[in-house]
């Protein structure tokens, strides 16, 4: 109890009423112009609270979220990793870098028991993952050089099975990325070393499904990858162009699965006894159920109709508690000692909401990587099961229900903090389609003002804050010409991934009577300092490990 006991503020002691965080995921700070869904949108709750209450901008990306540098955008995982932790932590994509630049990942148990299997039955290594570089979930060049070492330590047969992006990188880049595949994989192929692609799709119909939200997408992908059941195509690059001639705005998010065939039209790559498979994303969200695919033995999601007996390995343990999967090749960083768990053992009620999408943000990568409740006496999760329909046709999403359990969690009393995520900003985002966020974020904030009434009814404080930027741009930007991309159609081409903008932090605070104020120093502040100006705000003080406070007390 002592080692996480939080002492009292001497010149604050938090309101009478509850604290509520509201994560408006996807909701950044960018450009006021056309493509600006934020900005454009009608949104009289954040322009009031922008022009009366205290609030100012936070990185949520590159450094400040423990990603490899400033030039790489945050996400939804490491943005609730930062504010529920307080600290900046390596995050996947710099330890993986680390671990292939000092060869720490070859030199592994891992790593090596997959090379001595392959060789000594001359079986198979299977690559799978998302072929991009995007940075997010993978980077293609960790899979570029796993392959080259692949080759040095004489795997004579290697199979890739490529998910294609179009999300974090643009929308229909797919070839940039399997052609150089394509190459390398050529270059590899010889003295009889035998390397392929071997299956794909996109990442939102193939594999990548999270939050047990639709496991159809990860029944597709098992029939392609393990199976070699799907559409076949000589190669990846037909199957691509064919789904595009045949619906010419599709993007490589949303292709089906393919099957790679031989001349004989038999499947080039399927998933055998004696085989290896490493997943090689690094983040976890999108890579548990593919994952447990292959690990459970008693598993009901779908019928396998095959389950081959290999050795399976992530990049790294996607789910530390449930270990997913058993076998990892990079050791993530330890999250201790989150916000959550402070609250929770100086016995402080938590509530947490959101629906499927984001609702493992507020838990799972909110508590450091973990899953569960620290303390079921004091915390309440709550999961409203999301639309399974594309995001820009229902732009609303939940937020409806989000809110209405949230407020009459507010008003029980007995939570002393509440965190929500409302996900529109994010998901609607991704789908392009600008109307549509626009609806997304104008329902994000309509329901905030029915968060705030309900802070105000109890005489509380709210933080409201973003993970990251979506919706705050729209469209592809080009600096060369510093204007917007345009398509042959004369229409600006549209962004579906995260932006590198900064994102709000505002503090409502109905009962505010000069205690505090926000720092104006100019250090460049982010999302790791929520955590210690949340407990602040509770009356107590930060523990000493935290990145500091946003506030100062007068």
């Amino acid at each position: 109890m002592s080692n996480f006991e939080l002492n009292k503020l001497a010149k604050f002691a938090g309101r009478k009423g509850p604290q509520v965080i509201v994560v408006m995921d996807g909701v950044g700070l960018g450009r006021e112009n056309e493509s600006n869904a934020v900005f454009r949108a009608n949104t009289p709750t954040l322009k009031n609270l922008f022009a009366k209450s205290q609030w100012c901008k936070l990185t949520a990306s590159g450094l400040a979220v423990g990603l490899p540098s400033d030039e790489d955008m945050g996400n939804s995982e490491v943005g609730h990793n930062a504010i529920g932790a307080g600290r900046i932590f390596s995050q996947g994509a710099k330890l993986v870098a680390e671990a292939l630049v000092n060869g720490s990942l070859y030199s592994g148990p891992v790593w090596q028991n997959i090379i001595q299997q392959c060789v000594s039955k001359n079986s198979t290594l299977h690559f799978i993952g998302l072929l991009s570089d995007g940075n997010v979930h993978s980077n293609i060049a960790h899979l570029f050089a796993m392959l080259k070492h692949a080759a040095e330590e004489q795997v004579q047969k290697v199979r890739v099975h490529v998910l294609l992006d179009g999300r974090d990188v643009d929308p229909t880049s797919a070839l940039n990325y399997v052609q150089p595949l394509e190459k390398l994989l050529a270059e590899l192929s010889i003295g009889g070393f035998d390397y392929k692609i071997a299956s794909g799709g996109g990442r939102m119909k193939v594999t990548m499904d999270r939050y047990n939200a639709d496991w159809t997408i990860v029944e597709r992908g098992w029939k392609a990858h393990v199976l070699g059941e799907g559409r076949a195509f000589n190669s990846a690059e037909q199957a691509i162009e064919t789904y595009r001639a045949e619906n010419h705005e599709i993007q490589d998010q949303n292709l089906l699965e393919f099957v790679v065939v031989d001349e004989k039209a038999n499947p080039v790559g399927t998933i055998n006894d004696g085989d290896s498979v490493i997943f090689y994303n690094f983040r976890g969200d999108r890579a548990i159920e593919i994952s447990a695919a292959f690990e459970e033995r008693e598993f009901k999601h779908f019928n396998r109709k095959r389950v081959p007996n290999v050795l399976y390995a992530g990049m790294m343990q996607y789910d530390g508690d449930l270990k997913i999967p058993k076998s990892f090749l990079v050791t993530p960083s330890m999250i201790d000692r989150t916000m959550t768990e402070y609250l929770v053992h100086n016995g402080l009620g938590q509530f947490a909401c959101s629906e499927t999408q984001k609702f493992g943000h507020v838990t799972y990568f909110w508590n450091g990587n973990r899953s569960g409740v620290f303390d079921s006496h004091y915390e309440t999760y709550q999961e409203i099961p999301s639309d399974l329909v594309p995001f820009n046709e229902r732009p609303w999403m939940k937020s409806s229900e989000i809110t209405d359990i949230t407020v009459e969690a507010i008003l029980s009393g007995k939570y002393r903090q509440l965190r929500i995520n409302y996900p529109n900003g994010d998901m609607v985002g991704h789908t392009g389609s600008l109307d549509a966020t626009i609806i997304g974020v104008e329902a994000v904030d309509l329901n905030l003002a029915r968060i705030l009434k309900a802070v105000e009814q109890t005489e509380g404080l709210a933080l409201i804050t973003a993970d990251h930027g979506n919706a705050d741009e729209m469209y592809e930007w080009d600096k060369k010409t510093n204007a917007f991309k345009i398509n042959k159609n004369g229409v600006p081409v549209a962004l579906m991934s995260h932006t590198l903008n900064p994102v709000p932090f505002i503090i409502y605070d109905p009962k505010f009577n000069g205690e505090y104020k926000i720092k104006n120093n100019g250090v460049k502040f982010g999302l790791s300092n929520i955590a210690a100006t949340a407990i602040n705000l509770l009356g107590f003080v930060a523990p000493a490990e935290y990145n500091e406070s946003l506030i100062e007390f007068l």
